[in-house]
């Protein structure tokens, strides 16, 4: 049934609109662009900031538009002197507070604060600076908070708490003391917070932020005693190209690999190859749970932030949690022992870096477990020792990460420009071997839906003993919060279900801690659209842009020659040269790890 519309007036045009639109929205319809600052579509709408004042005939005072419905027959102007003269105090009122550090700041080019003094005229603030502000809070692994650039927009309390049910951050204090703060101002790595990153894509400004870690790694670039390598994650070949201003979406791999061998990393290799390896420990697993009535439904873990999630708030639901490390720490530990050891590198003079769409990436390099190739070399040493070869006895290599550095997509991004890298204009190049091949499956591992698509490509094809009917399994594509589909498989139908967003994780939790979840295996990612939307991705993304990415990854996954996991080459190699088997001894000791309850 077609919705009915009303009639307005937006500076003396009249239009139909749909009532149940804001007047942002509404007045955009008659080409009327109202600015908004702490208004953000589907995440926050608490009409603090005041810029997005419209008149409306009859009003005693200004309308904030972003909160406000159109009414049938209601006049409305949008740029009125009285209109202009409001938002631009209130910008004002902003700036004073502000930190004048634009030329450092990390948002430097897509701060929306600053984008919209300039819209307004603003040039300074002709109000005194009233309030006082604590150092910036680098407690955390991934992000670093800086109240002194705080507009209390409400964005990341929005996000925290209603997309990601954490609420990690809220605010505290009334009036001039109003701040947002964690709880007891103790810091985010002392708070529930899961490192997801969201409050870092939705803020306007930059109060909350990545660790960058650029320059370091910058630095290691230029050592000439280190062997740099890079791994690449699939949802940056859809988002790096629009966090250098190409339109969303751009399908950039090719000349992605080509920018980072400008930038001076010896290999570039590609974080699909492990997505496949991934898929083969996690469906080995899968099997081998059905089959002998373990723990089900077994759930991904590929997502950091997810994995923190469930250790702080669901630890009771640990043993459901894949012992599968992550597609990035997989990579680390092979990069460190199978390819140091063929291409001749002592793996201590190795540095891993990873381009990932996320900034709870940085602090998983970190976990405890994520040293698995130390440790390898450390009982190769030993049992070399043991048998007496080599003269003197070895001397174990000291503990060192698998994963050196995660960068985000914008950190990435910023190392580009800084070097003059004209990514857009470059000519495709291929990833290195051997840990460059992927196929299509290991691609749609970076949007939601994707790593179990890809998962019951094999698994089916494994207990079947021939290829799924169509690859395409279109149940458990798109954006919704959660997906179920069953397939047919071996005399069973296995149940699997999808989330995206932490809040819709709960609903499934919630199910399997009270006994009644139905299904076989379950998909979790922790940003909203998966790693499309990713909290070290582009900022400030609407759904549009994470469509964009979305079908870039599709894109591409159709396009490779081979889309199921278990046939990708390089992997069969090293199973056949180094692993063994999926999920045996030497898997276990290097892909496979562990979780334990996180304080709350």
């Amino acid at each position: 049934m077609e919705r009915k519309t009303i009639s307005i007036t937006v500076d003396g045009k009249t239009i139909d609109v749909d009532p149940e639109l804001n007047i942002v929205d509404a007045c955009a319809l008659a080409g009327a662009k109202i600015p908004t600052l702490c208004f953000m579509k589907d995440v926050s709408s608490n009409a603090s900031c005041g810029v997005c004042a419209v008149e409306v005939e009859g009003a005693k005072a200004l309308v904030r538009s972003c909160v406000q419905k159109p009414m049938p027959g209601m006049k409305i102007r949008t740029a009125s002197p009285r209109v202009l003269n409001a938002r631009k105090t209130a910008v004002e009122l902003l700036l004073a507070n502000h930190p004048t550090d634009c030329l450092s700041c990390l948002r430097n080019g897509s701060c929306e604060l600053r984008a919209l003094a300039d819209l307004l005229g603003v040039k300074a603030s002709h109000y005194p600076k009233l309030r006082k502000f604590a150092a910036p809070d680098t407690s955390s692994d991934g992000l670093v908070r800086d109240d002194s650039k705080c507009i209390l927009c409400g964005r990341c309390v929005a996000v925290c708490s209603e997309t990601q049910s954490v609420n990690a951050i809220s605010f505290s204090g009334r009036g001039a003391r109003t701040r947002v703060t964690t709880f007891m101002d103790r810091g985010l790595a002392h708070s529930p917070c899961v490192q997801c990153g969201q409050s870092t894509v939705v803020c306007p400004t930059a109060p909350i932020t990545e660790k960058d870690q650029s320059q370091e790694v910058m630095s290691a670039l230029g050592a000439p005693d280190l062997s740099m390598v890079v791994q690449t994650a699939p949802a940056i070949r859809a988002s790096l190209g629009e966090a250098l201003g190409m339109p969303p979406g751009s399908l950039v791999t090719g000349q992605m690999v080509a920018a980072l061998r400008r930038l001076g990393f010896a290999k570039v290799f590609d974080t699909q190859f492990t997505a496949d390896l991934t898929i083969m420990e996690e469906g080995t697993e899968l099997i081998e749970r059905i089959k002998s009535g373990a723990t089900l439904p077994m759930i991904t873990s590929c997502s950091p932030g997810w994995i923190n999630f469930i250790e702080t708030f669901y630890p009771a639901l640990l043993g459901h949690l894949s012992t599968c490390k992550s597609p990035q720490q997989m990579f680390g530990a092979v990069a460190k022992t199978y390819y140091a050891e063929k291409a001749g590198i002592a793996p201590e003079a190795m540095r891993v870096v990873s381009i990932m769409p996320c900034t709870a990436k940085k602090g998983e390099t970190k976990r405890p477990g994520m040293d698995s190739a130390s440790l390898w070399w450390a009982e190769k040493a030993a049992a070399a020792a043991a048998e007496g070869k080599g003269g003197e006895k070895p001397k174990a290599p000291a503990r060192y990460q698998d994963v050196d550095w995660a960068l985000t997509t914008r950190e990435l991004a910023r190392m580009l420009r800084m070097s003059g890298i004209d990514m857009e204009h470059l000519a495709e190049e291929a990833f290195d071997s051997p840990l460059g091949e992927s196929t299509g499956a290991a691609t749609i591992f970076g949007t939601t839906g994707g790593v179990m698509e890809a998962a019951l490509r094999t698994v089916y094809e494994i207990l079947e003993g021939k290829p799924l009917p169509k690859l395409d399994l279109t149940p458990v594509r798109g954006l919704d919060g959660i997906k179920t589909a069953e397939v047919r498989a071996a005399g069973m139908t296995l149940k699997v279900a999808v989330a995206h967003g932490l809040k819709n994780a709960r609903v499934l939790l919630d199910e399997m801690a009270a006994g009644k979840s139905p299904y076989h295996f379950i998909e979790v990612m922790s940003c909203p659209g998966g790693c499309i939307g990713g909290g070290g991705q582009p900022v400030c993304p609407d759904w549009d842009k994470k469509l964009a990415r979305n079908r870039s990854l599709y894109v591409e996954d159709q396009r490779l020659p081979e889309r199921r996991s278990h046939l990708n080459e390089e992997v069969g190699a090293l199973y056949k040269e180094f692993l063994g088997k999926p999920a045996g001894h030497l898997s276990h000791e290097l892909l496979h790890t562990g979780y334990a309850a996180r304080p709350r």
